[in-house]
């Protein structure tokens, strides 16, 4: 089970797609919170998820203050579950309805309006990192100043290249096996 662990929509449970996706655990996600809150990246902020899985991350900066979230997830059965899950975090008061892309990453990215201030990706072990790297540099003129960019991968991948987009390693943490990068505007 897959859950709002803080904020406005704590408790919420959230559907996750039977197939396909790897949900990021809740410790995962309490670590990585916990770690943007004490930066002030959260509140108020514009977040982008991509591969959006379950919309967890997405929606769990929303429950925490953010103070908008698109949501970008190429597979129709895992967009239907994202859009059931962001219509139950949207039902908490005060709580905007995130945005649901249902399309490829790139396709998103290469059509997007930023900035954003906020953005997780949590791609497919299946991703190449060819493919981290084009996401990353299509993914970098939607970037405020600010901006943080957290990529989660499994530990036996390699780093993402940030400097190919102009960003610069920030933070590197494992978590059992699982790897989340933070890359920032160089």
């Amino acid at each position: 089970m897959t859950r709002i662990i803080a904020g406005a929509a704590r408790g919420a449970r959230l559907s996750v797609p039977p197939a396909g996706t790897r949900p990021t655990s809740d410790r995962v996600r309490e670590s990585l919170f916990s770690a943007l809150e004490a930066q002030a990246s959260v509140e108020g902020a514009r977040v982008l998820d991509l591969y959006a899985g379950s919309g967890a991350l997405g929606l769990e900066a929303l429950s925490r203050g953010a103070a908008s979230a698109d949501l970008v997830e190429k597979s129709r059965a895992a967009a239907m579950i994202v859009r059931k899950n962001a219509a139950l975090v949207a039902a908490m008061p005060g709580l905007a309805l995130a945005r649901v892309h249902e399309r490829p990453v790139r396709t998103f990215l290469e059509s997007a309006h930023g900035p954003f201030d906020l953005v997780f990706s949590d791609p497919p072990y299946g991703l190449t990192d060819a493919e981290m790297t084009a996401d990353l540099i299509a993914l970098a003129p939607l970037l405020s100043p600010e901006a943080v960019v957290v990529i989660e991968r499994g530990r036996r991948e390699n780093a993402p290249d940030f400097a190919a987009a102009g960003l610069e390693l920030w933070r590197e943490r494992h978590y059992g096996d699982t790897t989340l990068w933070w890359g920032v505007p160089a």
